[in-house]
């Protein structure tokens, strides 16, 4: 029986690779210089598998690579025209389904949903735009709040807090009418710096804090220098 202290040998796409037993193989792929896209794992919080972008494919079974948990002699495949096709549709989907238009973005070359955009060549999405009204909650004085981009990624429900209590909560029932919802007394007791924080937890523009527009031009942003995933693809040389 091996133990979570000891480390153990996996295999992903045919690189044998290790990590500790029991490790999320989202993380344990990123540590081996994998990069397995996703866009509601942070690591260190509880896994959600809200967004199936991570989806991979486990001794022959598709399994999300936040929630599925890395076992000796366990075969991934991470790297295949399925499972980058279905990437790819997962993508357009969130695309068509939100109020997603790049060009006026602040989080344009910040965003994690454009990147993967780019990563995954998708250009016109086969599916027709919904163009939602879902509503902008401007009244916190650091952060406003713009649910036509949100993707119900869950990141800023799991992590951002005030004094113990979450900002922001699943609201409404299921389908079209679950959301996410913003608590404005707690959300205007945020410092600059836990503004900050909850804009940079969210992957797309849906978190954004007042009064910072365009403060880094695009053109000289993150994924505007390098496409996602290359820093960790970078460990492999």
């Amino acid at each position: 029986m091996v133990k979570k202290d000891e480390k153990i040998s996996f295999e992903i796409d045919g690189q044998t690779c290790s990590a500790w037993a029991g490790q999320p193989l989202l993380d344990a792929a990123k540590d081996n210089g994998i990069f397995i896209p996703s866009l509601c794992h942070v690591q260190g919080l509880k896994p959600a598998g809200s967004c199936r972008i991570c989806n991979v494919n486990v001794n022959g079974r598709n399994m999300t690579a936040c929630t599925t948990r890395v076992s000796a002699g366990m075969v991934v495949e991470n790297h295949t025209p399925e499972l980058n096709e279905l990437r790819k549709t997962i993508i357009e989907v969130l695309f068509v389904s939100g109020n997603h238009f790049c060009p006026s973005c602040e989080k344009s070359g910040n965003c994690e949903l454009q990147a993967l955009g780019y990563r995954y060549q998708m250009m016109v999405p086969r599916f027709p735009y919904e163009f939602p009204v879902k509503g902008v909650d401007a009244r916190p004085d650091l952060i406003y709040h713009d649910r036509n981009r949100c993707i119900m990624c869950k990141r800023c429900v799991r992590s951002i807090t005030k004094d113990g209590k979450h900002v922001f909560a699943l609201n409404g029932r299921g389908g079209e009418h679950l959301h996410v919802a913003m608590d404005v007394d707690l959300a205007s007791q945020l410092t600059e710096a836990e503004a900050q924080e909850a804009m940079d937890i969210c992957p797309v523009g849906a978190i954004l804090k007042k009064e910072q527009g365009f403060l880094v031009p695009i053109g000289e942003r993150k994924y505007d220098k390098a496409p996602i995933g290359s820093d960790i693809e970078a460990q492999n040389g």
